[in-house]
């Protein structure tokens, strides 16, 4: 579809579900033209000077948020939390045993777990270790995150039990025999098959043949076929077995520390439940502000929804999990903001899964709240400037003016879906709120051999963004 191309049918099916103001009708709804046949699109666009709505379509109906979700998630635990909440990993002993007890800090490192025996001074553990990661309990992954990524580091398991956002990174290398070979770090306690053939391009393409990742706990095994590379392939993996994982990390660390355990390693906490006075090392996170900045710059899933699991865990006194973290962020928006989220299908707090649903009003709604109070909440500085940081700084409709440096948005892409969510000119005149929910998107692929050309999102999200920018200038 081109981009001045714009029918009569389009005009009434755009009539009948929206409205606006005159002048910005035709200015907003032209760039819609531009995706392709097939796609549904919910927008809502508000002047946060006047109040009035510039545009809205399809703004009741449920879209999947893919990860403009985390706004949400980062309201919610900005509300419940307050701003200097942190993590916390601690050492305790417990007569003879030792207990390690992980509260799920998305942040934790292998390096900063390390210092933890080192500040204990612990030289001989006379009874047993005991790895306690109780405070979350249910399914690691939600419902609705599809088989074929969880071997990816974008949805690793989220879990108490948590070392280097159980992401685990290693290389392979292909040979001109056709073998291939994968590399793994010694400290990391997985391992690593690889039946993978590497062959040219040409013969890839003939084959259909794909590279392919099987699992068996934390053993990893490569088949199917890699393109010929002169340097080796970065790869990073999800952890599969988080206990096995943690695990193998800590006996890996008690012996780089020579310290000798007579007992072994037990997971859940013992029966003498060990006392506060009784703590020989704690390792606490960045506060929560930092870790919010991380999570939106960077849309961490791991850190959304271990973020969500905890406010479960705070929200109802329980072990939290996936079920009571997702209700508990419509609880407290509902309590605290008056957001109503009851219809929504919110089934994890980073927006992987393919079940979550969202209108555009209720995205509206959480927008609004966020800069109605932004002194006090802090939120919106910690989204992603267009074209200049985090997610959005190599997003190909946001590179160059004067979309770059203009926006303040969270993005959201899952298969078929391409979403934004946040503000426009927030230093002009009249600053706008917009909420851009693009599902169904699947244009047509291209032909072999044809020329390059722009992706019509990438066209659409140009025109549709220099119109805004225009608008929040009135």
């Amino acid at each position: 579809m081109s981009f001045s191309r714009f029918t009569l049918l389009g005009l009434a099916i755009f009539s009948c579900s929206s409205s606006s103001s005159s002048s910005s009708f035709a200015s907003i709804q032209h760039p819609l033209t531009i995706l392709p046949a097939g796609s549904r699109t919910a927008i809502v666009v508000e002047n946060l000077s006047s109040k009035d709505i510039e545009y809205q379509q399809k703004q009741d109906e449920l879209l999947p948020p893919a990860s403009t979700l985390k706004i949400a998630t980062a309201l919610a635990a900005r509300l419940a939390l307050g701003k200097e909440f942190t993590f916390e990993t601690s050492l305790y002993k417990a007569d003879k045993d030792i207990v390690l007890t992980f509260t799920g800090d998305p942040s934790l490192s292998r390096k900063q777990l390390s210092s933890l025996f080192d500040e204990s001074d612990i030289r001989t553990i006379e009874g047993n270790l005991w790895i306690d990661g109780t405070i979350f309990t249910g399914y690691e992954r939600a419902v609705g995150w599809p088989w074929d990524i969880l071997g990816v580091c974008y949805s690793a398991p989220s879990s108490a039990l948590s070392i280097d956002e159980n992401c685990v990174q290693a290389s392979i290398t292909t040979h001109d025999d056709g073998s291939t070979r994968v590399f793994v770090p010694i400290h990391q306690p997985i391992s690593f098959s690889s039946y993978a053939k590497s062959v040219s391009k040409e013969e890839q393409e003939s084959t259909f043949c794909d590279l392919e990742l099987t699992t068996q706990g934390n053993h990893y095994e490569l088949n199917g076929c890699l393109i010929n590379r002169i340097k080796p392939l970065p790869l990073k993996f999800a952890v599969q077995d988080t206990q096995d994982f943690t695990e193998q990390t800590v006996l890996k660390i008690l012996n780089e520390h020579n310290i000798t355990l007579n007992g072994e390693v037990r997971f859940g906490k013992p029966q003498e439940e060990p006392q506060p006075s009784n703590v020989l090392a704690q390792h606490k996170s960045k506060p929560l502000m930092a870790l919010l900045d991380h999570m939106l710059k960077k849309s961490d899933n791991h850190y959304a929804d271990n973020l969500t699991k905890m406010l479960g865990h705070l929200n109802y006194q329980q072990p939290g999990s996936f079920t009571n973290g997702t209700a508990a962020i419509k609880d407290i928006l509902l309590k605290q903001t008056n957001i109503d989220l009851s219809n929504a299908v919110l089934v994890d707090g980073s927006g992987l899964s393919r079940n979550n649903r969202m209108t555009a009003n209720q995205m509206k709604s959480i927008l609004q709240y966020l800069y109605k109070y932004d002194k006090e909440l802090g939120l919106i500085e910690l989204l992603p400037t267009s074209g200049i940081d985090g997610t959005l700084k190599y997003r190909n409709s946001m590179r160059k003016e004067p979309i770059k440096g203009s926006m303040k948005s969270k993005s959201g892409s899952l298969f078929g879906s391409y979403n934004m969510a946040g503000f426009v000119g927030l230093e002009n005149q009249a600053p706008l709120l917009f909420v851009q929910f693009v599902a169904d998107y699947h244009p047509v692929a291209a032909k072999k051999g044809a020329t390059p050309v722009e992706r019509p999102i990438d066209t659409f999200e140009k025109s549709f963004y220099q119109e805004l920018i225009e608008l929040s200038k009135d």
